[in-house]
């Protein structure tokens, strides 16, 4: 809905607008917090939650590590990736609990830390630096993945011998694979993806680094031009690499909408703008599709280009808002247009494997949504139903909150934060004793002992998200279940933005 409801008088309409206005979001802005009132007691430390969700990445870190390096159990590895096709390919993230580098969610996981920056990192207070490190420790592995015109690295490692073993990334043997894609064998959706990483990210480094920030605005141009150019599934083209780990079973349109978008917003080219709008309708038509992860950018792309149009007020892109609605619509429980499924504890449940990336997506593009509402004074209007920037808030809270440990099980989902959390994820370095307290080498196979016990990981991978609980509010704690137990990049970056705006508005940032 465009304009504020018609039943309104002019005197609830004063009193519904100094609501809004007097929001978290606006009370951030006119600076009302600590001085004039006192935010609501919060029910969980959203500042520690903040600190360890960004701390994780960290423990993902591949390559030489820094001196400041917090997460002190991980050592130096995989410092010759790239050697096998004569390319420094050195750095970049694990996605997981495997020792692969897979360029399309290390991709997507940057530009969701960048988008978490962009739009809350002025809220962040110490910890803005921190995940700046952790956007950077990304973006100088995807510069030198898009090194060479029409070429880009997209995998390193051989997934299929990596899943054979079981150990330590500092003990890597496995074969490391070096995968590309090129004119010859297409890649759109990890190109587009990759564009939109350094788009994004050009964005965050705009003020402290301006020249890193043009380097990655430039790069972000030429590989967007490659992506479109040289359309095709790399999910086609290298199946044998990159299914059934991160096959694209959504389409590259989603992709280029997605990295268009993120075009526009970082260079205001009027070019990307008519790009969208002469192809929006043919790359974002599903508008039945509200999945928003690692594979489906759709509903990210509707919410990123409805605040061009609410915020700063470009009409072109009009339609944005009702898509952008028709998603909320289809969340929120009890509006007409409802059709997502929650677990009898209320959790947001997408599918049984790594649902969670699903929770902290979709609370991020709401908390996201409700601050671009706020700023242009408008609600969302479901069938009747008026569902105002506050309501998303306190939804998206009750989802953050269930992860926190608010959930029949008492149990928090991230890796050391709270009494109770998962002492078994299934993730190699975790699980596997340090180089420091067992510096022999741990052969391949010999790790499988450890995999398959039931003693704790003798590592804490502080702010590790897994894949959480079943349907029915369940979780075992197994290694072995990888569904359930697994920790992925693309999980906690979206949380990141989340739990900096929950942390400021309790007063705790």
């Amino acid at each position: 809905m465009d304009s504020f409801p018609s039943f309104l008088t002019s005197s609830t309409t004063l009193v519904f607008l100094l609501l809004l206005l007097f929001s978290p979001c606006n009370a951030a802005k006119h600076g009302t917090f600590g001085h004039h009132r006192r935010p609501r007691s919060a029910s969980h430390n959203y500042r520690d939650a903040l600190t360890k969700s960004i701390m994780f990445f960290e423990g993902q870190r591949s390559g030489k590590l820094p001196p400041n390096q917090r997460i002190s159990w991980r050592k130096d590895s995989g410092l010759s990736d790239g050697a096998a096709a004569h390319v420094d390919l050195v750095g970049g993230y694990y996605d997981a609990g495997d020792n692969v580098k897979f360029g399309f969610p290390m991709a997507f996981t940057t530009t969701m830390l960048s988008w978490s920056v962009i739009e809350f990192g002025g809220l962040m207070k110490g910890e803005l630096q921190n995940a700046k490190q952790a956007i950077r420790w990304a973006t100088d592995y995807l510069l030198k993945a898009t090194a060479h015109p029409d070429t880009i690295y997209v995998q390193v490692g051989d997934a299929t011998k990596d899943h054979a073993c079981w150990e330590r990334p500092e003990d890597m043997d496995t074969p490391r694979t070096v995968i590309k894609i090129d004119k010859n064998t297409p890649g759109t959706e990890v190109a587009a993806e990759t564009a939109a990483a350094l788009a994004a990210a050009s964005l965050v480094f705009r003020k402290s680094d301006p020249t890193y920030s043009k380097l990655l605005a430039r790069r972000a141009i030429r590989v967007f031009e490659f992506a479109d150019k040289h359309r095709g599934a790399y999910s086609i083209g290298l199946r044998p690499y990159v299914c059934p780990y991160y096959c694209d079973f959504s389409g590259y349109q989603d992709e280029l909408l997605w990295g268009a978008a993120w075009l526009h917003k970082a260079t205001r080219n009027p070019t990307y703008l008519s790009y969208i709008q002469a192809n929006g309708n043919t790359l974002g038509a599903d508008e039945s599709d509200n999945t928003f992860g690692w594979d489906n950018k759709h509903v990210g792309a509707r919410i990123l280009l409805s605040k061009a149009f609410l915020v700063q007020n470009v009409q072109p892109l009009h339609d944005y808002k009702s898509h952008a609605d028709n998603f909320i619509c289809s969340l929120i429980p009890g509006t007409p247009s409802s059709t997502a499924q929650y677990t009898p504890g209320g959790l947001l449940f997408k599918m049984n494997d790594s649902n969670m990336q699903y929770v902290t997506s979709t609370s991020f593009l709401l908390v996201t949504y409700a601050k671009y509402l706020t700023q242009s004074l408008k609600v969302v209007n479901c069938g009747g139903a008026i569902i105002t920037p506050k309501k998303l808030r306190t939804f998206a809270k009750k989802q953050v909150d269930y992860l926190l440990g608010d959930n029949p099980m008492k149990m928090s989902f991230m890796v050391g934060y709270g009494p109770r959390y998962p002492l078994r994820i299934h993730h190699r370095g975790s699980s596997l004793p340090s180089v420091s307290s067992h510096p022999a080498k741990i052969q391949c196979s010999s790790g499988f002992s450890i995999y398959n016990s039931q003693s704790p990981n003798p590592n804490i991978l502080i702010g590790a998200i897994v894949g959480g609980p079943d349907q029915n509010d369940r979780f075992p704690d197994q290694r072995s279940d990888y569904e359930q137990s697994e920790p992925a990049t693309y999980i906690n970056a979206p949380l990141v933005g989340s739990l900096a705006y929950f942390a400021h508005s309790f007063g705790q940032l």
